[in-house]
């Protein structure tokens, strides 16, 4: 057999298997993405248009976070927030609208508390998703209610949605085991 045609399979053998390992490669990539960020992974995917794209934002978005020096909070700071979210609860009934906008800032005072940059409300809702992927949705949700509810565009029932998908991200953000025990204490 000729030199040039060994080489000729050898490269061709090289390239199949670099191919084979590259493909391999995304699909574990795109299998770990899927499994930290769930249901926000098919979000950033329709947000970008393509898997690749999104990809590469969900691993940025990891990093950014990765490098914020976030904390837990301690029992004082909880007892306090989940006293102040009884209170919105309680304003509800009688002002519904100010008791979303009461929730929606207290869920920012928290994810400031904790150490999340509360600047831009699309880049915190980018950060929550790295930590609280399967509430980021609720998040977003919410604050399209409270939009809505400013300009006199959402009724009772889309206002007591808003308060219930406000509670979860804030749930998580004090940590749900912790407002349980509050609320079993109270």
């Amino acid at each position: 057999m000729p030199a040039w045609l060994m080489i000729a399979i050898v490269l061709a053998a090289l390239l199949a298997a670099g191919a084979v390992a590259w493909m391999m490669y995304e699909k574990q990539r795109t299998n770990r993405l899927r499994s930290r960020f769930g249901p926000e992974y098919d979000h950033a995917v329709k947000e970008a248009g393509n898997r690749r794209k999104a990809e590469a934002e969900l691993e940025s978005r990891a990093r950014r976070v990765g490098m914020l020096e976030l904390r837990e909070l301690p029992p004082d700071d909880r007892e306090r927030f989940a006293r102040r979210w009884r209170e919105a609860q309680a304003h509800f009934v009688d002002e519904p609208a100010p008791a979303v906008a009461e929730a929606s800032a207290l869920v920012k005072e928290v994810m400031g508390a904790r150490g999340y940059p509360i600047g831009d409300f699309d880049q915190r809702a980018a950060d929550i998703s790295v930590d609280h992927p399967a509430v980021v949705e609720n998040y977003r949700e919410a604050r399209r209610i409270a939009l809505a509810s400013e300009s006199g565009r959402a009724f009772t029932e889309d206002l007591r949605r808003a308060m219930v998908l406000y509670r979860a991200l804030f749930e998580e953000l004090l940590g749900a085991h912790a407002y349980q025990l509050q609320e079993v204490q109270r």
